[in-house]
């Protein structure tokens, strides 16, 4: 047996240390005491405990820290080592150190990307053998290959463009020296994944895809870079790396080569940075290869002994615990915890209940919250929401109603939550009617018909329409009807979760049925007052003078079409609302852009981006009517291509 971590023991050197202590705190904490009351008035001043269950306590103590410093030190056994076997694949990684990889056409670089990769696919492949060729003008084989991926992975941290005695990138040499070391493994079908830009191939490629192909190495490329490209930099030159005529050399990627490498040796080919899963597609590339069985690495197996010490250390802490408390003290404090706490509990609900029968609200509400607020979780803390949400309903403190019902609604309970959502759809209605009237809904005779809300709606689309447009923003007004419609539509909807929790709440029904009547009629009135506007922008577009009224001047296009009769359908803008500006004949002269003479494209402008009050309560309106949402029509971007590529 042997410790991980010995220093531990050290702790037992303190175990006696304070045994002492204690002691000595016990026979000189007497005498303060003794000082204090005479002897013969000790008995009954002093109350004496029996001394055995305290010592008995420090004695546990001890044991317990003794057995857990033991625990900690982690003894364990040595059963020998073990041999790791399993079934993998050969992959060479072939990686371009050229010059052309420090372009910085991708961020951070082509070398920092390929980097990624190489990281990823040994994240992806832990039980296949890996090697590392680096190339440039020649290829060297950097990491053989081996089940040991953090040596790779170090390499690959080290390496750079800076390791090759040679510039260019020898493609051909990478793919002969990869088959070559991939053949003597003696495995018939093998994977070679090679990173490149394929700038500046310097070899013939036929035979040795014939070579690869015949030795069973699949080619698995992967460019980086961009077709776009960029200059190669050089880190004594400011302004990169020049050819003989003194300009700067351009990059791109060329994605022919390694296309062939990998179409011809039935492998595949992607670009990195693409969005592409380079893992993935090199798995899948690879699962049609023959796996072997292979040697991994060494294990040494270890049986771990510190759970023999650490039941002892949890059990001798157990013990001090029950040694040392005073159980009689303890049960009637507990007792009488829970008792006052019950009975504080009960005596606030009741001063709720009873603040709530005698109308006042708003202590009903505080004293709901309140109890709300001590109770962490439970059916209790939904029922208190409930009755917060009431009294606070009650007491117009319609803000507050919806903050605790929407508390409710997580009740498990059906009833509560069936209450909940009852009571938030009425918050809602009266949200929406105190936005319309400002005053509460009125009950009893007192409820209004629908020539009063006809009138209330007039008024309020009446001073919508007066006020000023802000320079930002919209009207107070309009965001009065939005908010109105919003809370109305949400009031329906609960209305509705209610029935569903209460099948028999005729309530909620009713309420729901008033609510849509409302919604509806509104939507109507949005309609009336929409076709009335129209038909004024229209009679005041007809009252203009057109742009072809009278003979046409020489040089001014558009004869035949500025007679005053209105447009046929599709001549103007698809989309537009009558009185649009940009629709042909319809805009003044006047009105035109300064200092541009006409033109025939005049006549087909582009549709008001911006929409206004009026059309967007119309539109929120008309997507809450049936309480539906419909689909949403996606989006179409287009591009072009530049003209150059600089």
């Amino acid at each position: 047996m042997n410790l991980e971590y010995p220093a531990w023991l050290l702790v037992w050197i303190a175990v006696p240390i304070l045994a002492v202590c204690a002691v000595m705190a016990g026979r000189f904490g007497k005498r303060p005491w003794q000082a204090f009351a005479a002897e013969r008035l000790r008995a009954k001043l002093i109350k004496k405990d029996h001394p055995l269950p305290r010592w008995m306590a420090l004695g546990m103590i001890l044991a317990a820290i003794s057995a857990l410093a033991f625990a900690m030190a982690r003894p364990q056994g040595d059963a020998g080592t073990k041999t790791e076997r399993t079934t993998g694949r050969n992959i060479m990684i072939a990686l371009d150190l050229s010059r052309s990889m420090r372009v910085q056409d991708v961020k951070p670089d082509r070398l920092a990307q390929a980097k990624i990769v190489i990281y990823e696919l040994l994240e992806s492949m832990k039980n296949d053998r890996v090697g590392l060729i680096a190339f440039a003008g020649t290829p060297f084989l950097n990491a053989p290959l081996t089940i040991d991926h953090g040596a790779v992975r170090e390499t690959v941290e080290q390496i750079d463009e800076q390791w090759m005695p040679t510039g260019g990138s020898d493609l051909a040499a990478a793919v002969r020296l990869a088959t070559r070391t991939l053949k003597e493994t003696g495995q018939k079908s093998n994977a070679l994944v090679l990173i490149s830009d394929g700038e500046e191939n310097e070899g013939e490629l036929d035979s040795i895809i014939a070579d690869a192909e015949s030795s069973g190495v699949t080619i698995i490329a992967i460019g980086v870079g961009t077709e776009d490209g960029g200059f190669v930099p050089h880190p004594d030159f400011i302004g990169g790396l020049v050819d003989s005529g003194g300009n700067r050399i351009l990059s791109r990627l060329q994605p022919g080569v390694l296309r062939k490498l990998a179409d011809e040796t039935g492998g595949r080919y992607v670009i990195a940075g693409r969005g592409a899963d380079v893992p993935g597609m090199v798995r899948a590339a690879t699962e049609g290869l023959d796996a072997f069985e292979m040697e991994g690495g060494k294990r040494r197996i270890v049986i771990e002994f510190f759970q023999w010490a650490l039941l002892p250390a949890i059990l001798f802490l157990a013990a001090a615990i029950v040694a040392g408390t005073r159980w009689r003290g303890l049960a009637s404090a507990s007792a009488a915890l829970v008792i006052f706490s019950a009975q504080a509990d009960a005596d606030l609900a009741k001063d709720a209940g009873r603040a709530f029968s005698e109308e006042r609200f708003d202590e009903a509400r505080d004293a709901y919250r309140a109890l709300a607020d001590e109770k962490v979780s439970g059916d209790k803390v939904s029922r208190f929401r409930l009755g917060e949400g009431i009294a606070a309903y009650e007491a117009q403190d319609y803000r507050g109603a919806r903050s605790a019902y929407s508390a409710a609604l997580l009740a498990e309970e059906a009833k509560v939550a069936g209450k909940g959502h009852e009571g938030m759809g009425n918050t809602l209605f009266q949200l929406g009617w105190m936005g319309l009237s400002g005053s509460r809904y009125p009950v009893g005779e007192e409820v209004p018909d629908m020539a009063k809300f006809d009138e209330l709606v007039r008024e309020q689309l009446k001073r919508m329409e007066e006020s000023e447009l802000p320079e930002s923003g919209e009207t107070n007004e309009f965001i009065r009807i939005d908010s109105i419609i919003l809370n109305w539509a949400d009031a329906i909807r609960h209305y509705r979760s209610a029935q569903v929790k209460n099948p028999g709440s005729e309530t909620a029904r009713r309420n729901e049925e008033l609510a849509m009547g409302y919604l509806v009629r509104l939507k109507e009135l949005l309609e009336e007052e929409k076709e009335q506007t129209e038909g004024e922008i229209t009679q005041m577009e007809q009252a203009q003078p057109q742009p072809g009224d009278g003979p046409p001047q020489e040089g001014e296009p558009g004869e035949g079409k500025g007679d005053g009769e209105p447009q046929e359908d599709g001549e103007g803008a698809e989309g537009e609302e009558p009185g649009d500006k940009g629709k042909g004949g319809d805009k003044d002269p006047e009105e035109g852009d300064k200092g541009k003479e006409p033109d025939e494209n005049d006549s087909k402008g582009e549709a008001d981006p911006n929409e206004t009050p009026e059309e967007r309560a119309r539109r929120i309106l008309s997507e809450n009517a049936d309480l539906q949402k419909g689909p949403l029509t996606p989006g179409r971007r287009e591009f072009r291509n530049p003209e150059k590529d600089w």
